[in-house]
């Protein structure tokens, strides 16, 4: 099922997610494929969809600040990058403190976090709390920022949220921060020299 990305879309999407089904959607970076991170079988779906190692934890995405912090703990150094630039490409590693989460996505102590600057993705996540978002892609392949090249590569989702072509940098940067010092775990869009406090 294709929908727009609209009220309607994001309404049908949000009702999808919820019964446990998986959307694939625009994000601010590349299309990204995600469920309900609480779901156990919806997860291990995203991991057959991607044919992704389940030794690979998969990221989520936020809708709030207020929604990180009630499934992780972070210091007032990482609130600062956070208030910095999010929304936007930057994945933090956080520690997770969400029993539930652990569980369900099969993490020990430690999860990959972002809020999207996307107004798409927002909206649905406003309804969502969290999702699952990683890339839309068979793990190891390109990500798609084209609507029409994911469609046609990717199979067995439930709904594709279109938001039309994605202009963006590349996928999310990610980092670690310990004892006020950054770790880069992945360059992307933002470039290590370009993240200070």
């Amino acid at each position: 099922m294709k929908m727009d990305c609209n009220e309607k879309g994001i309404e049908k999407t949000w009702q999808v997610i919820k019964k446990g089904g998986i959307a694939i959607f625009p994000t601010d970076t590349v299309y990204g494929i995600g469920c309900n991170p609480y779901n156990i079988n919806a997860v291990k779906k995203i991991y057959e969809i991607k044919s992704r190692e389940k030794i690979k934890s998969l990221p989520v995405l936020a809708y709030s600040l207020d929604i990180v912090k009630e499934i992780t703990c972070i210091d007032s150094f990482t609130e600062k990058i956070i208030k910095k630039y999010w929304p936007g490409p930057l994945t933090l590693i956080l520690k997770l403190t969400d029993k539930k989460l652990k569980k369900s996505l099969k993490l020990d102590k430690k999860i990959a976090v972002r809020i999207p600057d996307s107004k798409c993705t927002l909206k649905l996540l406003e309804k969502c709390g969290l999702l699952v978002g990683t890339s839309a892609n068979i793990s190891g392949n390109s990500s798609y920022t084209n609507p029409n090249e994911c469609i046609k590569n990717i199979k067995n989702y439930d709904i594709f949220l279109n938001g039309g072509t994605i202009t963006s940098k590349g996928e999310s940067t990610i980092i670690e921060i310990e004892n006020e010092k950054i770790k880069m775990i992945r360059e992307g869009a933002l470039k290590i020299k370009d993240i200070t406090v």
